[in-house]
């Protein structure tokens, strides 16, 4: 028998389907287990008290990921973590990533069930790319093409993408720009804290809203999409006719789609914001 005993308090890393190779599901556990840990070592009693294996095979399988970069032990200390192996591995996946496909099915569900058009934005400069949409069964048409460009700080995306900033970022942004959130009329100085305070009120709920601001009966969302290091590279952008009420529920559904994104792009949002992990 393989398990070993889990003492009181501990969590075993549940499998849901039967292993096709175990030695290789063991392993996969291993990695998780490291990735998983809040400090960046851990001992071979702990990592096999936590993935739920005798200590004979966890040093084995440990020893054979030391082979090909996947895992470092550190000798004074006696404990392992994540090798730097996984980074080649990692930026091999990340080179080939192809946005479209990684949003589509995000994009059509997000669409489809607000009836309402969604936008993959990517951030380059001081503008946002629209490089893949969706667009849902809408009562009154509404089309942005693949390729157009929205200035960086208009409207609901500008409000996502700006509150995500990095602190000094965000700063010389609110100084230099001034054609925030409200068309194409410079921002009155006024309105600056009602701004600021909007700003923060999307970084507790992870999306942001415009209420006809850009173009008047249609409404718009947004939420930040994040790559590796958690940092902000675009926005989920969901515009249409639908009613001011339903903004909260669809700025939700939004941050949620957005937040899947960027999981599939290699952030972690369990981090910090631009954590460079």
């Amino acid at each position: 028998m393989e398990a070993a005993a889990q003492p009181a308090g501990t969590k075993k890393i549940e499998s849901t389907e039967k292993p096709l190779v175990p030695a290789v599901e063991q392993a996969a556990m291993v990695l998780i287990c490291l990735a998983n840990n809040s400090r960046p070592q851990m001992t071979l009693t702990r990592i096999c008290r936590e993935v739920g294996i005798h200590k004979s095979k966890g040093y084995n399988i440990l020893k054979t990921l030391r082979r090909f970069g996947l895992v470092e032990r550190d000798e004074s200390s006696k404990t392992y973590s994540l090798g730097y192996g996984l980074l080649h591995l990692a930026r091999r996946v990340l080179d080939h990533l192809d946005y479209r496909a990684v949003a589509s099915p995000f994009l059509e569900d997000l669409a489809t069930r607000t009836r309402s058009t969604a936008l993959l934005g990517i951030l380059s400069a001081a503008q946002v790319f629209v490089v893949a949409k969706h667009e849902g069964d809408q009562g009154i048409g509404l089309t942005i093409r693949v390729g157009h460009r929205f200035h960086f700080t208009a409207g609901a995306h500008g409000k996502a993408l700006v509150a995500f900033l990095p602190p000094e970022e965000q700063r010389a942004v609110l100084a230099r720009d001034k054609l925030f959130f409200y068309g194409p009329k410079t921002m009155p100085a006024q309105k600056m804290p009602a701004l600021k305070k909007e700003l923060a009120e999307c970084r507790d709920r992870g999306f942001a809203t415009d209420a006809g601001g850009l173009q008047p009966g249609v409404n718009a969302v947004s939420a930040p999409v994040f790559g590796p290091g958690n940092v902000v590279i675009g926005c989920l952008i969901l515009i249409g006719t639908f009613p001011k009420n339903l903004m909260d529920r669809y700025g939700r559904a939004t941050a949620d789609a957005g937040s899947g994104i960027s999981s599939r792009l290699g952030a972690d949002l369990g981090l910090p914001f631009g954590s460079q992990s």
